[in-house]
């Protein structure tokens, strides 16, 4: 199991349509995440910053996000929600969400 955790902004003007869209997410997200070998998935806000974090249970990371993306209904979820996001400026090349270095972790 390897932990994930990731940050991006939340348009100011769209924070209340995001957080309505994450009161009710779409059940087949939820198990296209699931098939993903995505665990333990949460997103934080702070300050319009939201932080994500994710344990990755599976074998392939690379295939399992590829097979992620490519799910029609997974497409049209990210159609809604990147127009309410801003990337960070320092994200690297590819990245939406940009991903951050774990410094710390006790169980």
């Amino acid at each position: 199991m390897k932990r994930y955790g990731l940050v991006l902004r939340v348009r100011p003007e769209k924070e209340q349509e995001y957080r309505r869209y994450h009161e009710a997410v779409w059940p087949d997200i939820l198990a296209i995440i699931r098939t993903a070998n995505i665990r333990n998935y949460s997103i934080y806000l702070k300050d319009h910053y939201l932080f994500a974090y994710y344990e990755y249970t599976g074998d392939n990371f690379e295939a399992d996000m590829a097979r992620l993306a490519a799910e029609p209904k997974m497409r049209e979820w990210w159609d809604v929600m990147e127009p309410m996001q801003d990337p960070v400026p320092t994200r690297k090349e590819g990245e939406w969400w940009a991903e951050m270095e774990e410094v710390f972790h006790t169980d």
